[in-house]
C-alpha cells in the first residue's frame, strides 16, 4: 500500500499560513469587527509588536488580509479581510462552535 503524501496536505498547506493562536485571534477580531488597524489590534489582544507585526504580514502574504494606507504622515494602515480571508468563516464559526460546545467557559 502507497503511503499517503502528506507534504503537500491542505490541512498544513492551511496551518503553515493561519494555524497559530495568534493569527486565529486576528482573524477572530475582523470577523467581529470589521476592518482594524495595527494598534486596535495590539489593544484588544494584548500582543507584542513584533509578534502581531509578523502575524499580520504572513496574512497579508498569504492574501488572508488586504492593507489600505489611512495615513500619510506618519504612514499609518488598515487591514482588511480579503475574499480569500472571508471564505475563512466557515471555518472561525466551526471553532467558536467547537469551543462553545466543548470548552469550559473560563469566567
Amino acid at each position: 500500500m502507497e503511503k499517503p503524501n502528506r507534504e503537500n496536505c491542505p490541512i498544513m498547506r492551511a496551518t503553515n499560513v493561519m494555524g497559530d493562536q495568534w493569527s486565529l485571534l486576528i482573524l477572530r477580531e475582523f470577523f467581529l469587527e470589521g476592518p482594524r488597524r495595527f494598534q486596535d489590534l495590539q489593544d484588544l489582544l494584548d500582543v507584542s509588536p513584533n509578534t502581531l507585526s509578523s502575524r499580520l504580514k504572513r496574512l497579508e502574504g498569504a492574501d488572508i488580509l488586504v492593507r489600505h494606507q489611512y495615513s500619510n504622515n506618519p504612514p499609518r494602515w488598515e487591514y482588511r479581510l480579503s475574499e480569500k480571508g472571508k471564505a475563512l468563516a466557515p471555518v472561525m464559526n466551526a471553532l467558536h462552535d467547537w469551543g462553545t460546545a466543548h470548552m469550559p467557559d473560563l469566567a
